[in-house]
């Protein structure tokens, strides 16, 4: 297992806008973690996820038991270093093909 780089997003609480389920109602934010390899492929990935950051496409806010909540968009990230595609982590040949193809 090599480096990782991870980025951190924190995500506060805040008031929801049009577009969103109940505009002008709270939502909670949250800590958000993701990992990238620390490589070119990675690295370019990380500027990708940045724009899309910088853009609001990261994430989206959701209902869950009656309360609005920051939750991922529809663009993928791995959350766990291990575990493999199936609980977002690596091993994951395809990953930064795929995530490229979205971004």
């Amino acid at each position: 297992r090599g480096t990782a780089l991870q980025p951190l997003f924190k995500m506060s609480y805040s008031c929801s806008k049009v577009g969103d389920p109940h505009p002008g109602q709270p939502y909670k934010g949250g800590n958000f973690c993701a990992f990238l390899p620390d490589n070119p492929e990675g690295l370019k990935t990380a500027k990708l996820l940045r724009k899309a950051f910088e853009r609001g496409l990261t994430f989206q806010i959701k209902s869950c038991n009656g309360e609005e909540r920051v939750t991922w968009g529809f663009i993928p990230h791995k959350t766990s270093w291990d575990g493999g595609k199936t609980r977002n982590g690596y091993p994951d040949a395809l990953y930064l093909r795929e995530v490229g193809t979205v971004l």
